[in-house]
């Protein structure tokens, strides 16, 4: 991210990283130190401080960490024009003729992206955490000196507590020929002023696949190539085999089961023009070819931020790849010391790093016992349809022993979802076998993060999916589709036994 485009970058550097801050004289002991201004670590030093805690808080780079800068916040404006784009494109079939081709002004996509990043700053500001909230802000490197100490900037901070929220960055593969040739990653590819025409995604995860259909309506050629034989692995089959047809209306070149093997620089195709970049893709049953591309996007997963900290002198255990080793309380090895957000957990999520921050505040500061575990963690892959899950996919609950039953609502049924012209989608909630506790849901629908939501409350109040049939939602929405599952689940307890019980009890009312 080099924050070198306009004023709104001025604005937002002079919020998260403003160039004339002069880090403040240490107190004698911090009650709490977090090292890392991404969500955990602003989560957990507000959070103690708005309890009366002493806390500093240290960010190397730039505050909001990746969510604000080259995440969340810029990747959803982003995917907002593209889908204005679809939407315009797709307008003759609802009745709405507009004239020629519609034209996407790449630069004032970006423009407007980078406009709603510094607008949303200043919540994340230094000058929030340290004048509004009272916390010590520190900008520099931080490093443990021993299990109670830490450096930064040539200062030493004392603390009771620690919690190392130091995030996580992408994994680039060694691929032969990548580094020299050149490529983006998400810390990197909103930085973009000139729309790629050609763009190969590697990765097909949730970031891959959001900026895959994305710069695919803004006119890119895209191709994504996956290794494995699924998109969204983790996902329902049913929920990527839809995602995968609506890359495909897209017009995306989706390639499953391949390998990127190779990558050459600048050579001249056979037309005579000079292209950027040439890749071998190599397909699971050994087929190799060559591709023209301007530009590649790395997007293969993350890394946790280790290196560098002094982990060994406080005692913490670590792994370069699976990060910060904590218990199911988020403590470290060392008893001081905890850890939250992606640098030290499998789901890795704003929301996620939000929560977890939370429980380090309980368990730190005041002798808590909260559980990871406790946690029943949603998420969203926000492409069109978006794809949202809560709990256990069935090949968890097969794993851990627990039988379940499955009801299931296609949006195609739903009116809503029919008159909006967006069929394409379903809502499956789990249950145990037998009974209406639910375990976990999966739903494919425009808006399907929102809409899993409503589950999640369910599962943590306990309502079972028979108490939501009974909870009248307005009509028509698509959230409506949850509740006719809790019908399909209702109808489920009218057994032939019960049936002639009211049948009986009618006869006698004649």
């Amino acid at each position: 991210m080099t924050l070198q485009h306009d004023s709104w970058d001025e604005t937002l550097l002079g919020n998260v990283h403003p160039r004339d801050w002069t880090n403040p004289r240490p107190a004698s002991r911090y009650d709490l130190v977090a090292i890392g201004a991404g969500t955990a670590g602003l989560i957990a030093a507000s959070g103690a401080a708005g309890l009366g805690a002493r806390v500093a808080l240290i960010e190397r780079t730039h505050m909001g960490g990746d969510c604000l800068n080259v995440g969340c916040v810029p990747s959803k404006a982003l995917l907002r024009s593209a889908h204005v784009a679809a939407e315009v494109r797709d307008a003759g079939r609802y009745g709405i003729r507009v004239p020629g081709d519609i034209e996407v002004d790449f630069p004032a996509v970006m423009r407007r992206m980078r406009e709603v990043r510094a607008s949303i700053s200043p919540v994340d500001s230094v000058a929030r955490y340290s004048g509004e909230l009272g916390i010590d802000v520190f900008l520099g490197d931080a490093r443990f000196a021993n299990p109670g100490e830490i450096e930064v900037d040539g200062a030493r901070l004392r603390f009771k507590k620690a919690v190392i929220a130091t995030g996580a960055r992408p994994f680039v593969p060694p691929i032969d020929g990548l580094e020299d040739a050149g490529y983006q990653t998400n810390e990197t590819i909103f930085d973009l002023e000139k729309l790629p025409q050609r763009l190969l995604v590697l990765g097909g995860g949730p970031i891959g696949c959001e900026l895959a259909q994305a710069f695919r309506r803004f006119g890119s050629k895209v191709t994504l190539v996956e290794m494995g034989e699924q998109f969204l692995a983790r996902e329902d089959p049913d929920a990527a085999a839809i995602l995968r047809d609506a890359f495909e209306r897209d017009g995306i070149d989706v390639r499953l089961g391949t390998t990127l093997r190779k990558v050459s620089g600048a050579a001249v195709s056979g037309n005579g023009t000079t292209v950027d970049k040439i890749v071998t893709l190599e397909s699971s049953d050994g087929t190799s070819e060559t591709l023209a591309v301007d530009d590649i996007l790395v997007a293969v997963g993350r890394v946790p931020n280790v290196a560098g900290m002094g982990l060994e002198e406080a005692g913490v255990e670590f792994d370069a790849r699976t990060g910060v080793t904590v218990d199911d309380h988020l403590r470290t090895t060392s008893r001081r010391i905890f850890a939250a957000g992606d640098v030290a957990l499998r789901t890795q999520f704003t929301h996620a790093a939000d929560y977890s921050a939370r429980i380090v505040i309980q368990n730190a500061l005041f002798f808590g016992r909260k559980k990871l575990s406790a946690l029943n963690i949603p998420w969203c892959t926000y492409t069109s349809p978006e794809i949202a899950h809560v709990g256990l996919y069935p090949r968890d609950a097969e794993a851990q022993g627990i039988e379940i039953d499955s009801y299931q609502r296609d949006l195609r049924e739903v009116d809503r979802a029919i008159a909006e012209g967006n069929p394409e989608g379903f809502v499956k909630i789990h249950t145990r076998k037998g009974g209406d506790k639910i375990v976990g849901a999966t739903i494919v629908a425009q808006h399907a993060g929102d809409l899993i939501s409503e589950v999640s409350v369910a599962m943590a109040a306990g309502l079972g999916l028979g108490g939501i049939s009974n909870v009248i939602h307005p009509y028509p929405t698509q959230a409506d589709a949850i509740r006719q599952a809790g019908g399909a689940y209702t109808r489920t307890r009218l057994t032939p036994g019960i049936e002639r019980v009211f049948g009986w009890i009618l006869r006698l009312q004649r």
